[in-house]
């Protein structure tokens, strides 16, 4: 059913946008831990050290990487996750873990679970203003308050802030409010990779943000598209051009995390039997301009190319919902 999608969205597929051209990506290392084999999300401490969760398991754990990919240690705590996507690290030390995916969209509410380098976890539920959303990409910037990216395979993602601040402190007896401050529309690709084909290329899947809040990070199964915030104003930046880096060849591009240097770190949930492999552009976060201008509607810079409106999607909406569907269920199948 996903392959049969995948060659029916393929002649929906747009050229990709000219862009900066970076280095393609070079492997860093090869994952052998099969408790790693659903690699959702990756953090780094602004230098070497790496951190990785799975978007299973029924406690939350962050694993701790060697430089082989090795699992040097694994930090938990009791708290039990629905369905935890990406991961964050704050200047701090503390672990943002983002349990908002909601692949059915039937979840009343969605959480951040915060781990404190001592380790101390809590859980912070939040409430979207507009119904259920799945997603799968937090950004946390240098003000320390976290977005959230959706995941909208037939529209532009939309991006959430909290309405009040939270603290891993924080002891909210009810949900936070969440409201809509911006959404990002993704052009095209012609990137080869991903499970859905064409659309796989503007569906947002994990976010990162450089360890100086400067630059901004969303992936999807096929790219990364970075943005500037040479002020730390994620949402601002979000409003500006992407500069986009392929990440071609990821059987389901999840993970993304910047090092030291401003390399782009990725990896990818692999299928049965078959081992990820960590991969870094090295220099990638230099490839952003210092300032990009938002145009003057107050979208994206740089916008989808033409290929009808959202309307030439419904011929193939029915087989795409199709896949999806089955593909949250292969990968799903023992979650609650």
């Amino acid at each position: 059913m996903v392959l049969a999608a995948t060659i029916l969205l393929a002649g929906v597929a747009s050229p990709g946008l000219a862009s900066a051209q970076p280095p393609g990506p070079t492997p860093l290392c090869t994952v052998t831990d099969s408790r790693l084999a659903e690699l959702s999300g990756l953090a780094t401490d602004g230098g070497d050290r790496r951190w990785a969760i799975v978007d299973s398991g029924r406690r939350v754990q962050v694993f701790e990487l060697g430089a082989d990919c090795s699992v040097r240690k694994v930090l938990t705590a009791p708290p039990d996750p629905y369905d935890v996507e990406d991961l964050a690290r704050a200047p701090d030390g503390t672990f943002w873990l983002a349990d908002t995916g909601d692949n059915r969209r039937a979840r009343d509410t969605v959480a951040f679970i915060t781990l404190t380098p001592a380790g101390a976890a809590a859980v912070h539920r939040m409430r979207y203003p507009d119904g259920p959303h799945d997603a799968e990409a937090v950004l946390l910037g240098r003000d320390g308050v976290p977005l959230i990216v959706t995941k909208e395979p037939l529209a532009p993602a939309g991006v959430y802030r909290p309405e009040r601040p939270i603290t891993p402190a924080s002891k909210e007896t009810e949900p936070v409010p969440l409201r809509r401050v911006g959404e990002v529309s993704l052009p095209a690709s012609d990137t080869v990779g991903g499970p859905v084909g064409a659309i796989g290329g503007r569906t947002v899947t994990g976010g990162a943000t450089t360890a100086d809040g400067r630059v901004a990070a969303l992936r999807t199964y096929t790219d990364a598209w970075l943005f500037a915030a040479p002020d730390g104003d994620l949402v601002a930046a979000l409003r500006g051009a992407p500069v986009r880096v392929p990440l071609p060849g990821e059987p389901q591009g999840e993970a993304i995390a910047f090092d030291g240097r401003g390399g782009l770190l990725s990896g990818s949930e692999t299928r049965q039997g078959a081992r990820g492999v960590l991969r870094v552009v090295p220099g990638a976060a230099a490839l952003v301009a210092p300032a990009s201008e938002p145009t003057e509607s107050g979208g994206n810079a740089v916008t989808a190319p033409a290929t009808g409106s959202l309307l030439s999607w419904w011929p193939v909406a029915a087989v795409l919902a199709l896949a999806l569907a089955a593909a949250a269920v292969l990968r799903r199948a023992r979650r609650r």
